[in-house]
This record gives structure tokens, C-alpha cells and sequence, in this order.
């Protein structure tokens, strides 16, 4: 049980505009009960859960490293990698960036974080330069160097493009720390760079720094200064007009505590952020407008001050995708000699889609041990299409254009091995390296290990009681056993 009810929960956030799920519980129910006609359906509509969740490819995002594998929420973390780290020579081969990324980023799949890598050539001193020996430092626009660039990202695209560990790829490379200034990415490297980088990562979303360059091609963005009183008016502006960009490629980038107005907004450091009313209010207010999927920087808050940890279960709700279940149908007895239907509505209630497709499955899982005896998923279904409202109204905190309901469907079929009883309905969301459930929804109806148990199903039998609600679920929040391959 979580420490806290919805009501005193609600009341730690201070304001409406937090907490846009207010009003929307719906207890768990079942229509139709069960009898020996097998074609009988049941619906039940699962309660939400009303708490932030630790879900991956959205949320705080810290820099890799031992603060990463620590944090209560999150699921990624970027990596600065220098370019001679991973190539030094134009003899060094393709093996030397796996061996780099193999040994930087162990643990990762086993803690449930995936990282957002970003390869630069220079940080800030003019000591901190770091091109290839055999190129000359500084140099952004020979032949020579632009033939080397053009290898780096087919050779990244190889690499990362299918691995499992790698969430999104921010392009970085030019100018200081990797962010497209100091120099700007001229017309002909924005061409340069905008078709490499599209012909190489064809599965991870690639992100820009800036929203009025590569204005031909379909990156998001990472905003190194996200929500500072100073940027609003440019950046803040001109990621909105380049919406709805934010439905196919991520928002994110890192909230700035060391220049301008910062005391204005966004807050002089991570804990004034998320725990003084008037900044959490507006950062949320601009995650929801500009649909933000991530944020850095601010993930450096300190999770053992109250009013901190509750500002940030705030800011964490806001994030990305939540992932709501209207109600599920299935038969409430099932023959193994014919196949039988299952369908469920969702809402996604949070502010971004998730931005890879990843199988939804439902299984059948024995009441005593909770394990999944058998298991598919659901056909033809893209949860990237999953998406939430629009328009973000700041005075009521909630989106003007609702988000819409989606229905899927799928027709199953158990083996004849399958032992007669009654099992669980569960739904999940599966990581596809290794087809382990990762994803959870906004549902109370939970079980260690990332499944959502929804009623009750009978094999060859009448399965008496449907509802699941006397069941001692697991917290979804305190569940730290999800992983993938």
C-alpha cells in the first residue's frame, strides 16, 4: 500500500494543474457474469493508479553513472562521448566502438535503462578538443573532415541503430559540448549531417539541439535550457510551432541552473524547481505544452526532502506517455478447441507517445504463483499511435483537445496441453530484447514483474468470481525487477 491516499496526495501537489488524472477513478467492475455458455463476456474497467511511474524511454534523465542506476524514476541516461574515445585514427575499426559502448554500458539492461548517447569534438576550453590524431582539431568543413563525419554516423547507425540499450540518438558532433553553437551548423552540414543521420538510424529517434535548424527533416530536439525565463520567447516558441513534431520524434534536453533569469524560472537548482509551487507549476505547464518526453539536470534533486520528493512524483507524472486502461473484454470461459477474443480500450493521459513500438501482450497466469503459462500478443498494433491531447490549457491543467480513445483487438488460440482451471487475464507491455514486460500501465492491478492482472478466466470451466479486486496487489512504484535483454 502506498503511503499516501489519492486525497493527501493531491494535496502535496497544491494545485489541479499538477495532477490532471483528478476525478477519473474508476472502480473496478465486471458486466455479465460468467455461466457454462462459453461465448459469455465480461468487462471490467481496472482502476487507475494515481501515482508517477518508473516507465522506460521517458522521465528524469540523469548522465550516466552511479546516480543513474540509483534514481527513484529513472529509465535513461545520456553519455557524452568524446569522438576520439571511439575512433582515433582512420584505421580503427567498427569493433572499437562496440568494445567502448560494451564496456561504458554494462548494468544497463539489468537496472532497465537505456541510454541517449551524443558524440561531441569539443566542450568549452580550447584544451578540450578531442578530434581524431590524423584530423586537424577545429576543423569543421575540409573534404577530408566531412568524409570522416559521414563514416562516424553510418558506422553509429551500425552500431546503435538495433541495440536494445540505445533509447534515441542526439546528433551533437558540432560546435561546443555537441550543441550546434560555437560554430552553428551551417546550410551544407545541416544537409549533410539531416541525410546522413536519416539514412543511418531508421528504428532510434534522432534529436537536434536546435528547433529552427534542420527544419527539412523529422528530428526532435534537446533544449539545454528547457523552461528558463530567458528562452521561452525563442525556443520555448518555436518548439511549439514546429508541432506536432513532438508525435514522432522525442522533446526533451536539460532544465539550465548556471545562467540569466534562472531565479525567475525555472528555479535556482533541481529542489527550488520541483519544490516551490510557483516554478513546479510552470515547469509542468511547459512539459505539457511542448509535449516534453525527458529532461536532465533536474534529475539531480534530492529525493529524502518531502516537499522535493513530491514536487518531483509531480514532475514525473507529467512526463512522456501514462497509459490508462478503459476497460478490457474477454470471455469468461474459454474451450481450448476454439479461439477466443480479447479486447481493451486505452487513453494515453501523459504528454508524448512512447517512440518505439512495442508488442502488448496477454497471458494466462496461474493464481498461485503469478507466472505466465501462456502468453501472445496482440497483432497489427502500433502503440506509437497511442497518443495524448493537445492544446495544453494551464488555468483548468488539462489539454484542450482530449486525448482519444483507442480500441484493440485480438483473436488467440491456448494449446491442447494447457491444464483445465481457472487462470488470471493479464495485460502487458513487452520490451522487445527479450519480450520481457517493461511498460506499465496506470493500473492499481498489479503484479511483481510488470503484469496487470485484470479478472479471473476459466480453461474448460466455470471460473465463479471474474473481479480480481480481493487480490494483495504489488506497487508498481516500489517494483524494481523489470529488465530486458
Amino acid at each position: 500500500m502506498h503511503p499516501l491516499s489519492r486525497r493527501q496526495f493531491l494535496a502535496r501537489t497544491a494545485t489541479a494543474a499538477l495532477y490532471p488524472l483528478a476525478g477519473s477513478v474508476h472502480p473496478a467492475q465486471s458486466i455479465g457474469l460468467p455461466s457454462e455458455n462459453t461465448d459469455t463476456r465480461v468487462v471490467v474497467r481496472p482502476p487507475i493508479y494515481f501515482y508517477a511511474l518508473k516507465n522506460p524511454l521517458m522521465g528524469f534523465r540523469p548522465d550516466l553513472g552511479a546516480g543513474a542506476f540509483a534514481h527513484e524514476f529513472a529509465t535513461l541516461a545520456r553519455h557524452y562521448i568524446r569522438w576520439n574515445e571511439i575512433e582515433n585514427t582512420r584505421s580503427d575499426g567498427i569493433d572499437r566502438i562496440r568494445a567502448f559502448c560494451s564496456d561504458w554500458w554494462k548494468g544497463v539492461p539489468e537496472a532497465n535503462i537505456k541510454i541517449i548517447p551524443r558524440v561531441y569534438l569539443h566542450w568549452s576550453a580550447d584544451t578540450e578538443r578531442y578530434w581524431p590524431s590524423d584530423l586537424r582539431p577545429g576543423d569543421y568543413s575540409s573534404s577530408e573532415f566531412k568524409d570522416r563525419l559521414i563514416r562516424l554516423i553510418g558506422r553509429l547507425g551500425e552500431c546503435w541503430d538495433s541495440d536494445s540499450r540505445v533509447a534515441f540518438v542526439q546528433m551533437g558532433i558540432i560546435g561546443k559540448w555537441g550543441e550546434h553553437h560555437s560554430p552553428e551548423v551551417s546550410a551544407e552540414m545541416q544537409r549533410l549531417l539531416g541525410d546522413a543521420f536519416t539514412q543511418a538510424f531508421t528504428r532510434k529517434p534522432v534529436m537536434v539541439r536546435h528547433p529552427w535548424d534542420f527544419k527539412d527533416y523529422r528530428f526532435g530536439i534537446y533544449w539545454d535550457s528547457f523552461a528558463h525565463a530567458d528562452q521561452m520567447a525563442n525556443h520555448g516558441a518555436a518548439i511549439e510551432a514546429i508541432s506536432p513534431r513532438w508525435k514522432i520524434a522525442p522533446i526533451g534536453g536539460e532544465v539550465a541552473y548556471n545562467w540569466g533569469n534562472v531565479a525567475i524560472q525555472p528555479g535556482k537548482n533541481p529542489d527550488d524547481s520541483l519544490s516551490d509551487l510557483g516554478h513546479r507549476t510552470h515547469l509542468i505547464n511547459t512539459i505539457r505544452r511542448l509535449h516534453a518526453n525527458h529532461l536532465g539536470w533536474i534529475a539531480n534533486y534530492s529525493p529524502n526532502l518531502p516537499p522535493v520528493h513530491a514536487g518531483a512524483e509531480a514532475v514525473q507524472h507529467a512526463f512522456g506517455y501514462r497509459f490508462v486502461l478503459n476497460e478490457v473484454k474477454f470471455p469468461a470461459r474459454i474451450d481450448r478447441s476454439r479461439p477466443f477474443q480479447v479486447d481493451f480500450s486505452v487513453r494515453n493521459l501523459g504528454s508524448t507517445p512512447i517512440y518505439q513500438n512495442w508488442p502488448v501482450e496477454v497471458s494466462l497466469l496461474n493464481t498461485a504463483s503469478k507466472q505466465a503459462v501462456w502468453s501472445s500478443v496482440f497483432p497489427n498494433l502500433d502503440i506509437r499511435q497511442w497518443l495524448p491531447g493537445d492544446n495544453w490549457d494551464a488555468v483548468h491543467g488539462t489539454y484542450q483537445v482530449v486525448p482519444e480513445t483507442t480500441k484493440a483487438t485480438g483473436e488467440f488460440r491456448l494449446p491442447d496441453t494447457l491444464p483445465k482451471g481457472v487462470y488470471y487475464l493479464a495485460l502487458a507491455i513487452l520490451d522487445p530484447a527479450g519480450q520481457l514486460p517493461c511498460v506499465r500501465f496506470s493500473c492499481s492491478n498489479y503484479f511483481k514483474g510488470g503484469r496487470h492482472p485484470i479478472g479471473r478466466i476459466g480453461v474448460d470451466t466455470n471460473p465463479g468470481q471474474v473481479t480480481v479486486d480481493e487480490i494483495p496487489f504489488d506497487d508498481p512504484k516500489t517494483d524494481r525487477t523489470l529488465h530486458y535483454n
